[in-house]
């Protein structure tokens, strides 16, 4: 055979493959430059695009194999046609498949929300859970698929996350490009799901990040216009709500009555809240005190959701079908009332019974049910100075989201993104103020960062205070055969003081410890069996461990605002 190995073709191909093994190992160890990040970024976006469009194309599919409908969008007027004993039996065969799944794949039975992307952000370098992730995803599908009262965009979320962990692991990423790519990953999946591009971007940096970095914006709006390109492929550029021809405001004469509306809306958003956690916390002790198993739970609450369903069929799936019959006011006061109070019953049930999905879908439907009674009630009260009790409804929406979500800024702007009417924003706006406003001081900041507190896992309060519990006692401490560690002897007359920590413990447990006991340092022991002497493994200095959480809030300071 002739001699190819000096032929132009073979050397050029060999020099090709040079360097892309060369450009590899320089992404592995130094991280992507500028350019070979957006490209990432938006291959990341049409990742989570595909995901987010697969995800609700599954819950379609299912919604037609179980109710055999046609029209997933006309679910709720399908079931009404229903034999009693199936609206009952599907909510409940999905809710003990999710319940199976769940206790299978999770080491605590629980599925995984936007809270969990949150704490992946900031805790995990942007990496989140990936076979409980995965599994969660799954759950969540079969409970939309199947009935449960509940919202798309946390599995939607988390399944982002998933991607963008993976890509991070790949190239190696350290914790800001991680972060950055989550908050694509998150973008991308936002603006697929509901066609909104800006408020996918403004989600992914105000919810997810907590920051507006700049160095993070153009990748995250780069994946945020990918994922809604891979949205409009399918659906074409339409909203998600169609609203009356026209939203009539009174403008400066009705702003008195949004400021009331986004207070009423905050009240609102603060009972759905606690009413899953109140959920939440019924459903432990009753599996405490009947020694249920873990995977009857959402067995149970499917149960339950089966039966309000018998009569009030509109609780059943995410609920748009209801939200835009609130939105073209075509309820009146009595039912969209009664809606929003069973509506609120259904998400708790739903959420506490520990099936899956998220809160953002139903926080809308409640938010305009809510809205639409307040403008029914205002307009009859002013019928001069009032406008159309219909642009009540779409404040209502956004004020009461805003509030569950504790994100103003995005929720005003997917507001008007899934409505298409622009010419609002201030009632919106002035309304979705006022509820944050209010709701921000009956919970944590927002919906998810009280699940994490709720956790253990304070978020809320800002850097300063959550980077304590990721800095550990051991890697700050200093060993006896360090030459300048504490003496021994002063280390044992600490401990028989009760002044110690112990070695697994972090920054948040020792911090405590020296504001208390007013030492230099503090001594770190391993604890033994109940009754045993501890062990001295060294000492924690205070400088030592002022230092490195200065070196850390300059470090997420330097990220914020670079």
């Amino acid at each position: 055979m002739p001699d190819t190995s000096d032929h132009p073709l073979r050397a050029a191909w060999d020099g090709a493959r040079a360097q892309v093994r060369r450009g590899w190992h320089i992404l592995l160890t130094r991280g992507p430059s500028k350019f070979q990040f957006w490209v990432i970024a938006l291959m990341i976006g049409i990742a989570a695009g595909f995901a987010a469009l697969f995800f609700r194309k599954g819950i379609e599919a299912l919604e037609r194999l179980a109710y055999g409908t046609d029209d997933p969008s006309l679910l709720h007027s399908h079931i009404v046609e229903l034999e009693w004993y199936w609206i009952v039996f599907v909510p409940t065969l999905g809710g003990l498949a999710v319940g199976l799944l769940l206790h299978r794949f999770t080491p605590d039975g629980r599925a995984r929300t936007v809270a969990d992307v949150i704490e992946g952000a900031a805790l995990r370098d942007g990496r989140v859970e990936r076979r409980a992730g995965l599994a969660s995803a799954l759950a969540a599908m079969i409970t939309l698929g199947t009935g449960g009262s509940s919202g798309r965009e946390g599995p939607v979320v988390h399944i982002a996350g998933l991607i963008s962990g993976w890509v991070s692991r790949r190239i190696n990423a350290d914790g800001i490009t991680g972060r950055d790519l989550l908050g694509c990953a998150v973008a991308a999946a936002v603006s697929a799901s509901f066609n909104a591009p800006i408020a996918g971007a403004l989600f992914a940096l105000e919810v997810i990040l907590r920051h507006f970095a700049l160095h993070a914006f153009a990748p995250i709006v780069i994946a945020s216009v990918a994922g809604t390109v891979i949205n409009r492929l399918e659906f074409g550029d339409v909203t998600e709500f169609v609203l009356p021809s026209s939203t009539v405001f009174e403008f400066y004469v009705e702003l008195p009555a949004f400021l009331i509306l986004g207070l009423v809306c905050g009240v609102v958003a603060t009972i759905l809240m606690r009413s899953i956690f109140f959920a939440e916390d019924v459903g432990d002790w009753v599996q405490s005190v009947l020694h249920l198993p873990r995977w009857l739970r959402p067995a149970l609450a499917g149960v339950m959701l089966g039966v309000m369903a018998l009569g009030f069929p509109h609780i059943i799936g995410v609920g748009y079908e209801t939200t835009s019959a609130a939105l073209t006011g075509s309820l009146v006061l009595h039912e969209a009332i009664v809606f929003a109070m069973l509506k609120t019953a259904a998400v708790a049930v739903t959420l506490g019974g520990r099936m899956g999905g998220g809160v953002f879908s139903p926080s809308l439907m409640l938010g305009a049910l809510t809205g639409l009674a307040f403008g029914l009630i205002a307009t009859s009260i002013f019928p001069d100075v009032s406008g159309s009790h219909t642009l009540y409804a779409l404040a209502g929406m956004g004020a009461v989201a805003a509030a569950v979500l504790g994100a103003p800024i995005s929720t005003t702007l997917i507001v008007f993104e899934l409505t298409g009417d622009w010419q609002t924003g201030l009632a919106v706006m002035v309304a979705v103020s006022t509820s944050t406003a209010l709701s921000a001081r009956m919970v944590k900041r927002s919906f998810f960062l009280t699940q994490l507190a709720r956790r253990g896992v304070h978020l809320a309060a800002g850097p300063h205070a959550y980077l304590l519990s990721i800095q550990s006692v051991k890697s700050l401490m200093r060993t006896p055969d360090n030459p300048r560690a504490a003496s021994e002897a002063e280390c044992w007359t600490l401990i028989e003081d009760g002044v110690y920590v112990d070695v697994s413990a972090t920054l948040e447990t020792a911090m405590p410890i020296f504001d208390r006991a007013g030492v230099l340092f503090v001594p770190v022991v391993s604890l033994g069996r109940e009754g045993a002497a501890p062990e001295l493994r060294g000492a924690l200095f205070h400088v030592d461990a002022l230092k490195a959480h200065n070196r850390a809030l300059a470090a997420v300071s330097e990220e914020e605002h670079s």
